[in-house]
């Protein structure tokens, strides 16, 4: 695999700087929160995809503050266009993972700092200011909550808790009535908040059996994949660097099961 060839003090070093960048874009996402009626929003591709002047200052700031620290790394974000690097590292940055939790006022949005390493995940850190969380994970070095070791239940199936799922309404409204229907047939119950990157920690923090999305950007993900990985359970996204995909997540008897629930609704 391309992780394997990762300097360890390298992926050690940025692992230590995205805990900091999370915490650091973190507080000011939150300041924005604290005075969020005063936002202008607009929106992006439906009613529920919206964009606001947090989301684009946050991520500037994020783009600033990587390149300054390494000016050869390359930069994926929601926000804006990707910058090609040269170190064979490229940072995959969310800077609001769930805008419109964000907008009207829950706790439940996040900042994501992924990072690739020759398109492979290799170090994740999620920062959930309200609850103030921060979830962190490196190839090869766990995945932490707040500093404690994370490790996902293997005796777990899709019905021995709440199971999160992600489609928006970029989703078709037949495939997610077929997928919520077949999982409730098996014993499974839904849970959903708006942040794909919160739900993937839930799963590596025992917070959710599995989570599964139809379809899901590189920035939502990226940082949840090494962290489900890192606390022992398995992740497939279909998506890459450049375009999204489908994501199923659990232990692997609950990431085998959504899979197969959710071929048998397509």
């Amino acid at each position: 695999m391309a992780t394997e060839s990762a300097d360890a003090n390298a992926l050690g070093e940025r692992q230590a700087f995205a805990e900091k960048l999370a915490k650091s874009a973190g507080n000011k996402a939150r300041s924005f929160f604290l005075r969020r009626d005063s936002l202008t929003t607009e929106l992006k591709s439906s009613s529920q995809d919206l964009v606001s002047e947090a989301d684009r200052t946050v991520e500037a700031w994020l783009r600033r503050q990587i390149l300054r620290a390494f000016p050869d790394d390359g930069i994926v974000g929601e926000e804006d266009a990707t910058v090609q690097g040269r170190s064979g590292f490229d940072w995959v940055v969310d800077p609001i993972d769930g805008t419109m939790p964000f907008l009207v006022g829950q706790p439940n949005w996040t900042v994501s700092i992924g990072l690739a390493y020759r398109g492979e995940p290799v170090v994740g850190a999620i920062y959930a200011p309200v609850l103030r969380e921060l979830y962190s994970a490196r190839h090869g070095g766990g995945a932490s909550l707040n500093g404690r070791a994370l490790a996902v239940n293997q005796d777990w199936g899709i019905d021995s808790t709440t199971v999160g799922f992600g489609a928006t309404q970029k989703a078709g409204a037949r495939e997610v009535g077929a997928f919520v229907e077949a999982l409730y047939r098996e014993g499974g119950v839904l849970f959903r908040v708006g942040s794909g990157a919160l739900m993937l920690a839930y799963v590596a923090s025992n917070r959710l059996a599995g989570y599964y999305d139809p379809m899901l950007c590189c920035w939502d993900c990226w940082a949840g994949i090494v962290l489900i990985r890192e606390a022992g359970g398995e992740v497939t996204f279909d998506g890459d660097l450049a375009r999204p995909g489908a994501i199923w997540a659990g232990n692997a008897r609950v990431h085998a099961d959504l899979r197969r629930l959710s071929a048998a609704s397509t």
